[in-house]
């Protein structure tokens, strides 16, 4: 079995930054990516940013251009989502998740294309 864990998350004032962290666990898996997603409060689970291990290619969703960065380490199974300018809209809970199928890298913004996910962090941002 996997685990993914995720960490950094917090109550932050708008403008301000956070580092998500988040690492796999148990039995030896290679991915081919891994991304972000969140959910606000009555909302559904909403892609935010993916990266793919081949040609390290990186992927966003509009809102959050320019204002966050997905990196993360292939050989450690671990992925990290720098969030900067954060405005109250960004607060979710930030779920990780890792996939084990090969895709087009597009694809990696859609849910279903990942196998694996953690149990997510909170993140609040106050106005």
């Amino acid at each position: 079995q996997v685990q993914l864990v995720e960490s950094g998350g917090g109550l932050v004032q708008a403008g301000g930054s956070l580092r998500l962290s988040c690492a796999a666990s148990g039995r030896t898996f290679s991915s081919y990516a891994m991304g972000w997603f969140r959910q606000a409060p009555g909302k559904e689970r909403e892609f935010v940013a993916a990266i793919s291990w081949s040609g390290g290619r990186t992927d966003y969703t509009d809102s959050v251009k320019g204002r966050f960065t997905i990196s993360g380490d292939n050989a450690k199974n671990t992925v990290y989502l720098q969030m900067n300018s954060l405005k109250p809209e960004d607060t979710a809970v930030y779920y990780c998740a890792a996939s084990g199928r090969r895709y087009v890298s597009t694809t990696y913004n859609r849910a279903d294309a990942y196998d694996y996910w953690g149990q997510g962090t909170q993140v609040t941002v106050s106005s």
